[in-house]
């Protein structure tokens, strides 16, 4: 295998090809990986003219939850020595830190291969972020190194320490730093850095299409409502109700739903016992925090979704006469908009009943697309 920065002769003209890997596993990350691998050549043909860059996209499932154990460093060099690429960057889903700060991509320039953490780049432009997280790694591989030294040289220099301080803030790639002789860190701000590989996780769990996952869930919620909309004693009730109350249904019945979830089906993760190190801690309230807002989303979208579905099922099936007769007064399409949020409410909580009838597994792979357990129970070993 020839070093990063040789190609083989292009018969086609005296250019040598460099061929970039792409490694990603199944789900949105792959999908990203396409759109990254159909620019990236144009991109490196630009900024290093000269060679004929071409890209090649390959499934790696150990990328994603299954190789939360693995170290993916060498996944990736065997991957690049078996295809026969020059370089090699593999996408996961997984996170990367040194200590605290979050890391957005790791490169390994003596094996050829870089890491990058896709949730670390956040939830906003990510497929631009890749991008230049990318193109990032690969100037890494080709010799980065160096440049990171002339950088730490020049750090003697207030405007130098500002300038990077800047850049790690702002960029959602963060700045370069040298760890060892040969490998180089793209570190970001710690808060920013953790919000938004905290907003990146909750992204890569896709929380919209939460409810769709659960059938069980779902078919209670939808019948709920076809009881609620065609009940005129519920119609009653909706007459004597104000927003005060409505209001403290919605929140009551959306506390309910995400309550049977995380207890019904153990989403949330507890610290391994015996001592565990601060990062590990610092971990598990991660994770936490991704399962809450993934479902508090996921919830959200549910009962934005009832509250049509409930609204247009009332003008469709109840005429305003009849609606008068039973509520004793004339009615308007307040009385229908507030019919629709106490469906909308009670659908939720028929949802939660559904939602612990469902199975385990479909509920945890519909609430995020890895778990983080046997990661983290290593990790508190290995401390």
């Amino acid at each position: 295998m020839s070093d990063p920065g040789q190609g083989e002769p292009n018969s086609s003209g005296g250019h040598k090809t460099m061929v970039i890997g792409l490694l990603a596993p199944p789900g949105p990350t792959y999908g990203l990986a396409e759109h990254v691998m159909n620019d990236l050549p144009g991109l490196l043909n630009a900024n290093y003219p000269g060679f004929t860059w071409k890209t090649e996209l390959r499934l790696e499932r150990l990328a994603g939850p299954a190789g939360a154990n693995e170290d993916l460093v060498q996944i990736a060099r065997r991957r690049l020595l078996d295809e026969g690429w020059t370089l090699c960057i593999c996408l996961t889903d997984l996170p990367l830190h040194v200590g605290r700060r979050p890391v957005t991509a790791h490169a390994s320039v003596s094996q050829g291969v870089g890491l990058v953490s896709v949730p670390a780049l956040g939830a906003v432009a990510l497929e631009g972020n890749l991008q230049r997280a990318v193109l990032s790694l690969i100037e890494g591989l080709l010799g980065g190194d160096e440049a990171v030294r002339k950088r730490v040289a020049k750090r003697r220099g207030w405007r130098w320490r500002v300038r990077e301080r800047l850049e790690e803030i702002a960029s959602p790639v963060g700045r370069a730093d040298l760890e060892g002789e040969r490998t180089l860190r793209f570190v970001t701000a710690m808060t920013p850095g953790n919000l938004r590989l905290l907003l990146g996780m909750v992204r890569m769990n896709r929380p919209w299409r939460l409810i769709v996952g659960l059938s069980r869930a779902l078919v209670a919620a939808l019948t709920t409502i076809a009881f609620v909309v065609t009940s005129p004693g519920i119609w009653k009730i909706m007459n004597g109700l104000g927003y005060g109350h409505l209001l403290v249904l919605t929140v009551g019945s959306a506390a309910i739903i995400c309550g049977s979830l995380v207890m019904a089906h153990r989403l949330w993760e507890q610290l391994p016992r015996g001592d565990v190190r601060p990062e590990v801690r610092e971990r598990v309230l991660l994770f936490n925090l991704t399962t809450a807002l993934t479902i508090f989303i996921g919830v959200v979208t549910l009962y934005a979704a009832e509250l049509v579905i409930s609204y247009v099922a009332s003008l469709v099936l109840i005429t305003p006469t009849v609606l008068e007769g039973e509520i004793r007064r004339a009615g308007g399409l307040g009385d229908y908009a507030r019919l629709a949020w106490l469906a909308a409410s009670l659908a939720t909580i028929g949802g939660a009943f559904g939602a612990i009838l469902e199975n385990d597994a479909a509920v945890r792979e519909a609430a995020y697309g890895y778990r983080p357990d046997e990661q983290i129970e290593v990790d508190s070993r290995n401390g």
